[in-house]
This record gives structure tokens, C-alpha cells and sequence, in this order.
């Protein structure tokens, strides 16, 4: 019913930048907030950057000043842009986002599959 399709991943040397797209699809009457994750190896899933629809953002403390996330309500897009990146950095990121569909009452979560950057020299 509605699927979130991730790109932009790749392998990356310390100091340069990535773009990642999220884009959800599927019987949508409305998308509120939506998130990036990620999750390093060997730990955790932790939040990185959340956007609502009227576009106020929360960062964690890691990537803030590094990393902006932004979204486009009309192709129910979620973004996220990477400069400065550091070793550290490395993880499959994810995006969730929070829907609801033709015919529901509330919105429901949504992942993506992930998508994996990996930040070495």
C-alpha cells in the first residue's frame, strides 16, 4: 500500500559530501513528520534528523551544523544533505516517515530499506 524507496548511498573519503533521497509511494492522503535513522555497526538504530510538514527540524548533537534535512510535501520526499563527513559517520541510514493512507483514521510508520554510507580514506 505505500512503500519508502531510498538512494544516494556510497563510499565516501573523510571532509566530502552525500545527498540522500527518501521517496514514499502509494495510496497517501498525507505525510507528517518524517525522519532519518541510522544505524553504525555493532550498535543501535539512533535518530539523526527529523523534519515535521511545516518544515521545523531536530538534529541530534553529532551532525548538527553538518547536516540538513528537508522534504518536498508535493513528491512526498524526505532529504538529506551530508557535508563535512567523518568516519564516524558510517552506517546504513534509513528514513521513516509517518502516514496515513486513503481510508485511515491515523497515520502509521514507514521505513525504507536502507542505504549504506561508508566514510573511509
Amino acid at each position: 500500500q505505500v512503500q519508502l524507496v531510498e538512494s544516494g548511498g556510497g563510499l565516501v573519503q573523510p571532509g566530502e559530501s552525500l545527498r540522500l533521497s527518501c521517496a514514499a509511494s502509494g495510496s497517501i492522503f498525507r505525510t507528517n513528520d518524517m525522519r532519518w535513522y541510522r544505524q553504525p555497526p555493532g550498535k543501535q538504530r539512533e535518530l539523526v534528523a527529523a523534519v515535521t510538514r511545516l518544515g521545523s527540524t531536530n538534529y541530534a548533537d553529532s551532525v548538527k551544523g553538518r547536516f540538513t534535512i528537508s522534504r518536498d510535501n508535493a513528491k512526498n520526499t524526505v532529504y538529506l544533505q551530508m557535508n563535512s563527513l567523518k568516519p564516524e559517520d558510517t552506517a546504513v541510514y534509513y528514513c521513516k516517515a509517518k502516514i496515513i493512507v486513503y481510508g485511515g483514521g491515523y497515520d502509521r510508520d514507514y521505513w525504507g530499506q536502507g542505504t549504506q554510507v561508508t566514510v573511509s580514506s
